[in-house]
């Protein structure tokens, strides 16, 4: 046993970390004003409406994604491409080329500088121009809230030029479609995936390796892409992750499932053969040491949004496509031990890839894993095998679907029935069904909690719940469906009123609040990358603008999601395109972030390309499954119903509709 002086000093030394570790972030200094003519500039008003506004909802509506052919001749000249040059790659590293005739891969080199608008290589006149305005663009504007209407955004989406210059920001676009090109990851001269990063100031680490996670804005940005989408690159993906999901996965003498997606994957040449290989990691690399629960269902969305884009049917109906569906979905519907539909996962087995303390059955996971079990529905062909794979799915969306509208949801009734809730409750009859302890309710969540609004909760499990609002699982429950209508609304709402807590000067944080003193040390380990506010742990991501943006389309809300694409612009491409910011409002760039992150740049561009093409939304979203019973408790404010439905014991029968307030 350690003596007491030993404990002292290590506590001394605990103490003193922390200090230096966890630095003030309360950014509490006022925003610089602009000037009277760079106000009018952001006001001015947009090109000439092509379609009207029925006309665009009859696509959303009716599934049907458009693409502009002929009336978009005018943008001929917009079209991007790419003319940088890379030097040879490092020894080790991924080898890369930003033209399909090459032979060779080498890891691209970044632009050199922090300004986001210089490059090494040559440039036309037109495009230092551009660089130049933003770079002599030193003021930040102001962002006051966009209240227009999505009748409006349709107006200026559909007479917008496809560059994104309609905001002042006329190289803005054009420099994140060069970036993209130029993080391409090639495979027998065919592009296969992008790489995480191309910072040229930091080690490459596993920040050279093409992500499963990481790549899915860059596939939906180029199924997107105006006037002529590439899903070339999408579907090597798909096929390639696919291959290596066929490979025996063993980490220290461990077989892992037979369905499990791989984190990630680089390419690199085998002397040996004389050739390129493949070689993935399927979490025995990863700093935990988790298998991605999340990879295989960004394959079968990603898989989903490919084929809703192009129309081709034939590569779901693959039989080794068919047969990587039927893995995943077999590995995730497996008998067990649990008593709840929801999907048991280890921590950091999500895009939260560190020990955040969202083990067991996180928001995030169970969106993803609901949305992927209705894309697969549609895409699974019909057949004795996949009937009985299809009745299963059926059964699971309908007993997920009750089980997280019901118990994850919070707004402030049902904050006010935990509150007052009795414990020790035993048989069918109990109302606190998971004997959660009112006590352990965080004093935070009483003042977080508007009168309207609400969210999904992070996690539920026996005599516990985290009450943390994180931004994906929520986002995901939208555009899935998984979330009511009504439970859409108030989401949005919660986002309105807490805009400085959730969005902040840099959106978007990825969890909130950030875990603190003794309990950051408890549930993060003393983690010095996930310190308050920074990281997993309460930082800003760029990257999530492209989910809140779907999101707030589908909830009919879009003034949401451009008034943060408007704080994007002022700074993602200034500060290099970072990673993820730091500070309770996201004013930092990051202590670790990677400049030049691809997701950075992938998510502004779908962030954009949906705002201007609202359609484009079909491809990342579901419908609303009827055959889905809508919970009968009334979770917000904001929902119109009876207050006799609050007292949910007295009703002995019966289906209601909830209709959000307007």
């Amino acid at each position: 046993m350690a003596s007491s002086s030993s404990e002292e000093g290590n506590h001394k030394n605990a103490s003193s970390l922390i200090d230096e570790l966890q630095f003030d972030m309360d950014d509490d200094q006022p925003m610089v004003e602009t000037s009277g003519a760079e106000k009018s500039l952001s006001l001015k008003a947009s090109a000439e409406q092509s379609d009207t506004a029925d006309e665009i909802w009859r696509n959303i509506e009716n599934n049907r994604v458009r693409f502009p052919t002929n009336r978009d001749d005018r943008r001929e000249g917009l079209k991007r491409t790419t003319t940088l040059k890379s030097p040879p790659g490092a020894e080790g590293e991924v080898v890369v080329s930003t033209t399909d005739d090459s032979s060779k891969q080498s890891t691209p080199t970044s632009p050199t500088g922090t300004d986001g608008g210089g490059r090494d290589g040559e440039s036309s006149d037109k495009e230092k121009a551009g660089r130049g305005s933003l770079e002599n663009k030193s003021i930040l504007k102001p962002s006051p809230s966009v209240g227009t209407s999505l009748l409006n955004l349709v107006n200026e989406g559909t007479g917008a030029k496809a560059s994104g210059t309609e905001n002042g920001s006329p190289s803005m676009m054009d420099e994140a479609w060069e970036r993209l090109r130029s993080s391409f990851v090639y495979f027998q001269k065919k592009p296969v995936g992008t790489l995480a990063a191309v910072d040229p100031s930091a080690e490459a680490l596993n920040y050279n390796q093409v992500f499963v996670r990481d790549f899915v804005p860059t596939a939906l940005a180029y199924l997107m892409k105006v006037p002529d989408p590439e899903p070339e690159i999408v579907k090597n993906f798909l096929l390639k992750t696919l291959h290596l999901q066929g490979w025996k996965k063993t980490i220290d003498n461990f077989t892992l499932g037979e369905g499990v997606m791989p984190a990630s994957f680089k390419v690199m040449y085998d002397s040996y053969q004389e050739k390129d290989v493949l070689k993935a990691d399927f979490g025995g690399s990863a700093i935990g040491r988790v298998a991605p629960v999340d990879s295989g269902f960004w394959w079968i969305i990603l898989l989903r949004s490919y084929t809703k884009c192009t129309g081709d049917y034939t590569l779901a109906e693959k039989p080794e496509v068919q047969k990587g569906m039927k893995l995943i979905l077999n590995l995730c519907l497996s008998d067990g031990f649990d008593t709840f539909p929801t999907l048991l996962c280890a921590d950091g087995c999500s895009m939260i890839d560190r020990r955040m303390g969202i083990y067991g059955y996180p928001i995030e996971i169970q969106a993803l894993f609901f949305f992927a079990l209705r894309c697969a529905q549609q895409m699974l062909k019909q057949d004795t095998d996949s009937n009985r794979l299809i009745g299963r799915i059926e059964r699971r969306i309908t007993a997920l679907s009750y089980h997280i509208r019901n118990y994850y949801w919070l707004d402030f009734t049902q904050l006010n029935n935990i509150y007052r809730y009795k414990t020790e409750e035993y048989s069918h009859t109990a109302v606190n069904k998971f004997n959660v302890i009112p006590e352990s309710i965080p004093d935070w969540v009483f003042d977080f909690m508007p009168l309207r609004g609400g969210y999904f909760i992070g996690n539920v499990s026996p005599a516990r719940m985290d009450f943390r609002w994180f931004l994906i699982g929520n986002c995901i429950a939208i555009l899935s469906s998984l979330a009511t209508l009504a439970q859409a609304t108030a989401i949005m709402d919660l986002v309105e009123e807490r805009w400085e807590d959730l969005i902040g000067e840099m959106p978007l944080k990825i969890a909130y609040p950030a875990l603190e003193g003794y309990q950051w040390r408890i549930v993060t380990g003393c983690d010095p990358k996930n310190i308050r506010w920074s990281y997993h742990n309460g930082g800003s991501w760029p990257v999530l603008l492209w989910l809140l943006t779907a999101a707030c389309i589908k909830a009919g809300r879009p003034q949401i999601a451009k008034r943060a694409i408007e704080l994007v612009e002022q700074r993602l491409s200034k500060d290099g395109w970072p990673e993820y910011y730091d500070g309770k409002k996201g004013r930092y760039i990051g202590k670790q972030a990677r400049k030049y992150q691809t997701w950075s740049i992938s998510g502004y561009l779908v962030a954009k390309l949906m705002i201007e093409n609202p359609s484009n939304l079909a491809m990342i979203s579901l419908e609303e499954d009827k055959k889905i019973e809508k919970p009968r408790l009334t979770r917000s404010a904001s929902w119109s119903c009876s207050s006799t439905l609050l007292y949910p014991r007295i009703i002995k029968s019966g289906n209601f509709q909830f209709l959000a307030s307007q």
